[in-house]
């Protein structure tokens, strides 16, 4: 079962939460949104509402079908992080079910990390989970996804909010027999095969590797444009959303016809 939630009329928005979080992330978009679009805002498997995944799945796969279930023919996909990768790879796999791609701090769900800050990130969470180590992987996962390299804290608002995503998702989802989600391979190669009015999003405090996977996913999209939020890290939509929700939906009134 997907959950989802939906507002509004007209041309179609589906919005992609980051991993560990949940469609609440766009509590600060969907106002703005659904005074010009029919917004979808859906919780991926092993997330929010949704079942926890015990057999094998690909999150393209999911917004095809719930795209099919709600009689939806093409729609704009925004995703943040590992929602990126699913809008990328649903863009790959489902192409005329695409009509405009956002992607913010990320390009796919094959990521590359070099960033030594990363890198360090990535083997605290590792130990925190052998370890069972519950209150640590949440910190380190809100210092990774939402606090940033560049800065020691951020709006207490959207700290608690994020903290409450994650301790969600880890309260809910986290159990032996979950299953993480396939992506598509090699799909930084086929970038090229994407046809539709693409954006690249990144916050100016996220980290390196971030900036490098956006810049990588701009080179590959023909046409695709980068736009840098400043004042913002991993999560631009929830640091500053009202510089976010301007830059999307002006973006979202050109290019593909929506049809």
């Amino acid at each position: 079962m997907i959950h989802y939630e939906e507002s509004g009329q007209g041309h179609p928005v589906v919005l992609l939460h980051g991993g560990a979080l949940d469609l609440r992330m766009w509590d600060d978009q969907v106002p703005a949104f659904e005074r010009r679009h029919r917004v979808i805002r859906v919780d991926a498997r092993g997330h929010g509402r949704s079942e926890t995944p015990t057999t094998p799945f690909r999150q393209c796969d999911d917004i095809a079908e719930l795209l099919g279930k709600l009689g939806i023919t093409r729609a704009a996909l925004v995703g943040v992080s590992m929602g990126a990768g699913a809008a990328t790879d649903t863009a790959l796999e489902y192409p005329s079910l695409v009509s405009h791609l956002v992607v913010i701090g990320a390009g796919t769900n094959e990521p590359t990390f070099t960033d030594p800050w990363m890198l360090d990130i990535q083997r605290q969470l590792a130990e925190a989970q052998q370890r069972l180590d519950a209150p640590a992987w949440i910190e380190l996962s809100l210092k990774q996804g939402a606090i940033g390299p560049y800065r020691d804290t951020i709006d207490p608002a959207v700290l608690s909010r994020c903290r409450q995503m994650i301790t969600d998702t880890v309260a809910n989802h986290v159990r032996p027999d979950a299953v993480p989600p396939h992506h598509v391979r090699g799909s930084w190669q086929r970038l090229g095969e994407i046809a539709v009015p693409a954006l690249g999003v990144v916050g100016a405090l996220d980290a390196r590797d971030h900036h490098e996977m956006v810049d990588r996913f701009v080179a590959g999209v023909p046409g695709a444009r980068k736009a840098v939020i400043d004042g913002a890290a991993h999560l631009p939509n929830m640091d500053r959303p009202a510089e976010f929700n301007e830059l999307v939906l002006d973006f979202l009134s050109t290019g593909s016809d929506p049809a």
